[in-house]
């Protein structure tokens, strides 16, 4: 880095910075703590309190159980209770299809019952980090979890996940989605960790060799998110709903982040395996972020980054999501950490300013989930603070190497201090 830009030198090695880091993290994890109910975990409202109708659902219980699970590796008491919780519901509580197996979305018994492969990552996930944390009833969800995905979800010919069933695994839906395979990909990095496996390195890479070797590398490095049955895309898919937050037409800048960082950690992941590691995967990562900074941020004259984009990179949803800036900021400090190149440390500093001036919220606390275009609290897309989860990994991941996972890494590294 040239000291000449930088006097102070990378906010990654300061003392402060990490210090802050730490706080935040801590601050987080407090604020969460409530979102505790019978049957898992549900999301707050905006002053941290759980609403009068809140009920467990399988994305929150999941995140927190993870991230509970890296707290209290790292050392901070009451949150290995919460893992325990959170584990014990996905094994026998109301999330649980204990019929046809595999989980539900939330724990009404009326309503939406599908199977979606997006949720079951997150279970993946959890369990992993639960294991690793030494929670009771762990290991039986990690096989739980691996079961289910080898039977119904992956797709070996594909190389991929294949979306969402019935609730009885029937009924498979015509649609292939990024998303769920992004975060198949976050999963299968700490399942390769856990379980010593390298086929989940080589799954995550065909993943990533389809959605982004492939199809964003042919689109400028934008994230094509929507694809049918036979992957081939659909540009205009949720047209008419394009604030929709897990499927929003268009393209979504912050998965390009997201994308971004999951390479880098799946380059470090299969070197640190021994594994050969495509040289595409870094220059991926660095086109991702740029297109990313390019297009999304200050596009309408409005400092931060928007939600969405069409396909001629305007704008469509100008509200600015916590998680989106999240991403960004953990994927600079990555980039940062792989190449050490200044620009990374320009736009790190960028968006933990703008997160410290317009997300923090130091009143009520945690993060305003979202923004309106004039970076005004908003709730047009994602209301109240359900989640902790990209805050958090936010403020961990700067601190730590790209391998291994986060869970893991966040233990190894208290047992090298000792």
């Amino acid at each position: 880095m040239d000291s000449l830009d930088f006097p102070t030198g990378r906010w990654l090695d300061s003392p402060a910075h990490q210090a802050w880091l730490l706080g935040e993290g801590q601050r987080l994890v407090s604020f969460a703590k409530a979102s505790r109910l019978p049957g898992g975990f549900a999301g707050l409202d905006a002053r941290g309190a759980l609403p009068g109708a809140a009920m467990a659902d399988t994305l929150n219980t999941t995140r927190m159980i993870h991230c509970f699970a890296m707290a209290h590796v790292q050392g901070i008491p009451g949150c290995l209770p919460l893992v325990t919780h959170g584990v014990a519901e996905l094994l026998d509580g109301p999330l649980r299809d204990t019929r046809h197996d595999g989980w539900y979305i939330d724990a009404r018994e009326q309503g939406e019952r599908s199977k979606t492969a997006y949720l079951h990552a997150f279970v993946a996930l959890a369990a992993s980090s639960a294991v690793v944390a030494g929670a009771a009833g762990a290991r039986p969800l990690l096989d739980d979890a691996i079961a289910v995905i080898e039977a119904h979800f992956w797709r070996e010919e594909e190389g991929a996940l294949c979306e969402s069933f019935a609730e009885d695994w029937s009924q498979a839906e015509a649609y292939r989605g990024a998303n769920s395979n992004m975060h198949a990909t976050e999963a299968f990095l700490a399942l390769a960790d856990v379980t010593g496996q390298t086929r989940w390195l080589d799954r995550a890479l065909r993943i990533a060799e389809r959605l982004i070797q492939h199809h964003a590398a042919a689109h400028d490095f934008v994230v094509v998110e929507h694809f049918d049955a036979h992957w081939q895309p659909l540009p205009d898919y949720n047209h008419d709903n394009p604030a929709d937050g897990f499927r929003p037409f268009g393209s979504t800048p912050g998965h390009a982040f997201e994308w971004a960082r999951l390479l880098l950690h799946l380059e470090a992941s299969r070197q640190r395996a021994g594994l050969q590691v495509p040289a595409w995967l870094c220059e991926a990562a660095r086109s991702l972020f740029a297109g990313a900074c390019r297009h999304a941020w200050n596009v309408d004259g409005a400092p931060g980054l928007v939600y969405t984009l069409d396909w001629h990179n305007r704008p469509v949803v100008r509200a600015r999501l916590h998680w989106v800036h999240a991403e960004a900021c953990a994927t600079a400090a990555a980039l940062l950490r792989r190449t050490g190149q200044t620009d990374y440390e320009q736009w790190y500093r960028r968006f933990w300013d703008f997160i410290a001036v317009h997300f923090i919220d130091l009143v009520h606390g945690s993060w305003h989930h979202e923004l309106d275009p004039q970076n005004r609290p908003g709730a047009s897309i994602w209301g109240g603070k359900p989640d902790l989860y990209h805050a958090y990994q936010a403020v961990l991941l700067p601190r730590l190497a790209l391998a291994p996972s986060l869970t893991t890494a966040l233990a190894q590294a208290n047992v090298t201090k000792r």
